[in-house]
């Protein structure tokens, strides 16, 4: 009798155990419910949202655009796949001939499965409907069988990052001028996506995700992760923490809570990235200099300490006092309380007020930099790229895929 008594209780401790596991289950479904989920996810054009001006591409037709995918057509790769360069013609987006009609950038995904899919749908229903110049233009897409791939305007520049960080002869040292400029682009378009309706959280602003025209132009790629900004008078969503270490902000790293306010503090990570030339993670570094943030805060308010963190291959060729209002803005950017962190508006507002007012008079200059007095100009010359610009460049970083924290 005693052998049946116990059975039974087990019986009862193993029904409570599947009823919490059901409801943990559940408020997890229902937590994540607000994303599309897998099945509803669009397989044939008719699906795919039906406002996205984009053109639905051939497998047959991207192969002839890029040469049939051939080795020497590649400009990019990374745990993504791999981006060629192709041609089409400019007003029928029929393949054309190596050097005619226009460039593009055709990205060939090799991710599988539910995320690989995700990924390549937000792209299409985000880059298909948003138009701003400092977005990169995604001209379309194709989707046959297993095949996925996007298609975009080809960034002929390559990366920040590549400028930033690689070393050679094509990547010569950006001016002090050219990383404004770019900071107030790449801020142009993070306000843009947060002024949209429904609001558009990036989710995964880094310097690898900002590519660059001809002209030094800056241009958000790679809306993979970008979803919904919350609604009503929430103040966030909750979501599964993805993006790229060193650049998500610490509260979305600890609760999942994602806002725009998660943007702006990656946003001051690339401010400190564009100041010092470091990366936001680099264990190159020395030890306790591994975490850019970490390292750089205690400096980013005073001119004399600033110097330390001021990347060496500028030359000192920029005026102090604007580089600290700059190293102030990211250090507002980077607070730790999201709620005192400026809005990209406000960060637009104050990189256009820094760009357009007057020099003040010539201060007093630290020996171990000379201030540019015409640094609010525009400095054409400041990269010495277009003078090699009968050299065939390396290949460009398009964005590494992000990865889950």
């Amino acid at each position: 009798m005693q052998w049946l008594v116990k059975f039974l209780v087990c019986l009862a401790k193993l029904g409570i155990l599947v009823g919490l596991s059901s409801k943990f289950l559940s408020r997890d479904e229902s937590k994540g419910s607000s994303t599309t989920s897998f099945s509803h996810m669009p397989r044939t054009e008719g699906e795919i949202l039906k406002n996205a001006n984009l053109k639905n591409f051939s497998l047959s037709e991207l192969k002839s655009a890029t040469r049939n995918f051939r080795p020497d057509s590649v400009v990019g790769e990374g745990g993504f796949g791999c981006v060629f360069k192709g041609w089409i013609d400019e007003a029928s987006f029929a393949p054309s001939k190596p050097g005619t009609g226009i460039v593009i950038a055709v990205k060939r995904l090799n991710q599988e499965g539910l995320q690989g899919h995700r990924e390549w749908l937000a792209e299409i229903n985000y880059l298909g409907q948003l138009d701003h110049p400092n977005l990169v233009k995604l001209v379309g897409y194709c989707l046959e069988e297993e095949h996925r791939l996007l298609v975009y305007e080809f960034m002929p520049r390559g990366s920040l990052e590549n400028h930033l960080f690689r070393r050679g002869t094509f990547y010569q040292p950006l001016s002090w001028n050219t990383r404004v400029r770019m900071a107030q682009g790449a801020a142009r378009g993070l306000a843009f996506l947060h002024n949209a309706q429904p609001q558009v959280i990036y989710r995964d602003f880094k310097a690898s995700n900002i590519l660059l025209d001809s002209n030094y132009n800056a241009k958000l790629s790679d809306f993979g992760l970008a979803r919904d900004g919350p609604m009503g008078d929430k103040s966030h969503v909750s979501t599964r923490v993805m993006g790229t270490q060193g650049y998500a902000a610490p509260e979305y790293l600890a609760t999942g809570h994602l806002s725009a306010k998660s943007d702006v503090y990656s946003f001051g990570v690339v401010l400190l990235e564009l100041l010092s030339g470091r990366r936001a993670i680099d264990k190159n570094q020395p030890v306790g200099e591994h975490n850019l943030v970490d390292w750089a805060r205690p400096y980013l308010t005073n001119k004399r300490r600033l110097l330390r963190v001021m990347d060496p291959r500028l030359q000192g060729q920029y005026s102090l006092t604007r580089a600290l209002k700059i190293a102030v803005l990211a250090l507002e950017c980077i607070s730790i309380d999201a709620k005192s962190r400026p809005t990209m508006n406000e960060i637009v507002e104050a990189l256009e007020e820094l760009h357009i007012q007057k020099e003040a008079p010539k201060e007093q200059q630290n020996p171990e930099i000379s201030i540019d007095n015409n640094s609010n100009k525009i400095d054409n010359n400041s990269n010495n790229i277009d003078n090699n610009s009968n050299k065939s460049p390396p290949a460009v970083n398009y964005p590494r895929p992000s990865i889950m924290i």
